[in-house]
């Protein structure tokens, strides 16, 4: 007997996003599978943070839907993405100025069961023995990004790249099933975009990884599929291969002609 087909984890179906009368995403439909890595990209102004915020439910479609179909979910809101097995970062690093590096990554698992890690920093007894588990899942993570030595620090005194790191530590602390980060490489040296280049390329195996860039260095070798917009729309989707010799995206980013 034949599979099948399989779900995505997240599929974009004919959204457009209007603002007032600005057309920002026209028709936009893609997909994201399991256990691939997915870069969209596309020229400044082609809608990518658009299309961005509404995968996340900060910007809710004009039309069309925002599926989760493998979740069993869509056109979920901000507040419903850690439930749903979903996290995002955002552009910087958004970390709560006013808690330590381990408690905003303890405040990445507040999806798991057992009780809020809020409630834990109140001093809640039902949530003693959650609060414990989280705050070794969180040091654990931290360790991972060889960053735990800050794990006391206040954000607000952390290096960019450092803080970085921990934002990306506290939305994989929850155990999702897609990651969807923007911009990562952003305000990173050479060496801390290698390092987030082989961050992310070891998460394949266990998510899917929906990633919005504009380092081309950066996303190409790592991703297995590109989506590409320009004023709104999908010009093209292919390997890095394809979409490097795709004259669409050519005149899109270069002013070629094809």
């Amino acid at each position: 007997m034949e599979d099948g087909p399989v779900s995505p984890l997240m599929s974009l179906d004919h959204v457009s996003v209007r603002f007032g009368g600005l057309l920002a995403l026209s028709d936009v439909s893609f997909e994201v599978f399991a256990n691939e890595i997915v870069g969209l990209i596309g020229p400044n102004g082609a809608g990518k943070t658009t299309a961005f915020n509404a995968a996340c439910g900060f910007i809710p479609p004009t039309s069309g839907t925002v599926h989760f179909p493998a979740l069993g979910h869509h056109n979920l809101r901000p507040n419903q993405l850690a439930r749903a097995g979903v996290a995002r970062t955002l552009q910087g690093v958004g970390l709560f100025g006013h808690l330590s590096v381990i408690e905003n990554v303890m405040a990445g698992a507040i999806s798991n069961p057992g009780g809020s890690v809020f409630s834990g920093f109140l001093g809640l007894p039902r949530a003693t023995r959650h609060e414990k588990e989280t705050r070794e899942a969180a040091m654990t993570m931290l360790d991972r990004f060889g960053v735990a030595k800050y794990a006391r620090s206040m954000p607000g005194g952390l290096p960019y790249g450092i803080a970085k790191k921990v934002s990306v530590a506290r939305a994989l602390v929850g155990g999702p099933r897609l990651l969807l980060l923007d911009e990562p490489a952003s305000g990173l040296d050479e060496q801390e975009i290698d390092e987030f280049a082989e961050i992310i390329a070891g998460l394949k195996s266990q998510m899917s990884v929906l990633l919005v860039e504009h380092n081309m260095d950066f996303v190409m070798p790592l991703v297995e599929r590109l989506i590409v917009l320009d004023f709104g729309e999908v010009i093209a989707v292919g390997s890095p291969a394809e979409i490097s010799n795709n004259d669409a995206v050519l005149a899109a980013y270069l002013g070629v002609d094809g």
